[in-house]
């Protein structure tokens, strides 16, 4: 049986030209980029190499990326890096209801030690109203965390607009950008982003390496001591074949990768759209253009996702109920709840997340199969009969 992944936005396959810039970097060229001999030298050439380039595609100056473990450190260190730095200054940090669950744990860790949050409500879409963060912000504010994109439903935030209110404020502005970078163009001066979290994983690149975008000035309170790698913000030796995979995966990437995603995602949308009672969670079809170009979530009524999950599985499709850091939760997802759905409809949802290897015909069985499981879980729901 041929075996369909849907899955990309909880992680992708490595690509062939990552694993091979990666390669030499496990074996020959191993040295510790902190020693100063000529291995080590070699490792640090690989690091400042790819921190280059990397930068070179947010617009950031290379001293401004720091490494790290991925998304969830980003995060953290972003958020409670700045708290601590900044908290002489003030308490208040904004975000909004619908942010990754690394964002929102560091919010809920730096509440229990006396900072104040505040949450925005979210439109139907999954929108943040820049005016809501301009109405928010207070002579306390320090920081303001609004996703670029989110990671279930596909919504594209109007980030530019938020980073102008920010910078006009005098507010730090972060955002979490591992499910747009490289599918949305970034750039962290034109938008007036002052920290940016990325990760590999999501990109074609290896898991357990990440990076946070930190602009020149802006102070960090450490959240690992030890020594002084990455510019005395992270301490630990630096995964230096990681990094090397983290910046080809980016090399890679291209204009007609998205154009190709974004075909399959209205095909798709449009075909399961097809089967009776369903509802697509997001930017809806008049507003596509500010929804991720692989991103498709959908509430099939009457019947439970995970059911849906489990009989595409078995027939080898594989997607998924929500983000796949809560997944194993029984929770409905915070995301469908806080966009306005019910329990009972936020639990029929199945999210498809596109990668550059799927196929037209890939998309056709898929549609053609869930509309089939669809039918089939219906017949057994005691709310059609």
């Amino acid at each position: 049986m041929k075996r369909i992944y849907l899955d990309h936005g909880a992680t992708t396959p490595v690509d062939k030209e990552v694993v091979k810039a990666m390669l030499p970097y496990l074996t020959e060229k191993f040295g510790n980029a902190s020693s100063i001999h000529s291995f080590g030298q070699e490792a640090k050439d690989a690091l400042e190499s790819s921190r280059e380039r990397i930068a070179k595609k947010l617009g950031a100056k290379p001293n401004e990326i720091i490494f790290t473990s991925g998304g969830s450190e980003s995060d953290n260190l972003a958020i409670k890096g700045v708290a601590h730095a900044y908290r002489k200054k003030g308490n208040h940090i904004i975000t909004s209801s619908i942010e990754h669950p690394a964002v929102l744990g560091a919010c809920k860790s730096l509440a229990e030690e006396g900072f104040d949050i505040t949450y925005l409500e979210v439109d139907k879409e999954g929108f943040v109203k820049p005016d809501d963060v301009e109405r928010a912000i207070t002579k306390k504010t320090i920081l303001v965390s609004i996703m670029h994109a989110n990671n279930e439903i596909g919504t594209i935030e109007p980030i530019e607009e938020i980073g102008k209110i920010c910078k006009s404020k005098g507010v730090l502005f972060h955002t979490d950008a591992v499910q747009s970078f490289t599918k949305v163009p970034i750039d962290v001066n034109k938008m007036n982003i002052d920290l940016l979290s990325i990760s590999a994983h999501k990109i074609y690149g290896p898991k357990g390496v990440g990076a946070l975008y930190i602009r020149e000035g802006v102070k960090i309170k450490k959240m690992i001591d030890g020594g002084h790698h990455e510019f005395d913000m992270r301490a630990g030796t630096e995964n230096i074949p990681g990094i090397v995979g983290f910046a080809k995966a980016v090399e890679l990437t291209n204009e007609n990768q998205i154009k190709y995603m974004t075909n399959l995602r209205n095909k798709l949308i449009k075909g399961l759209l097809k089967i009776p009672d369903t509802i697509l969670n997001g930017p809806d079809r008049k507003n596509l253009s500010r929804r991720l170009c692989n991103n498709v979530n959908i509430s099939f009524k009457f019947v439970e996702g995970e059911s849906i999950l489990l009989r595409l599985d078995d027939k080898g499709i594989a997607v998924s109920t929500g983000s796949a850091c809560s997944s194993r939760s029984l929770k409905p997802s915070h995301v469908l709840l806080a966009i306005g759905l019910p329990p009972q409809i936020a639990h029929s949802s199945i999210r498809f997340t596109l990668g550059r290897e799927n196929t037209i015909q890939e998309i056709n069985y898929t549609i053609k199969t869930t509309k089939e499981v669809v039918e089939e879980l219906r017949k057994l729901s005691p709310f059609c009969n």
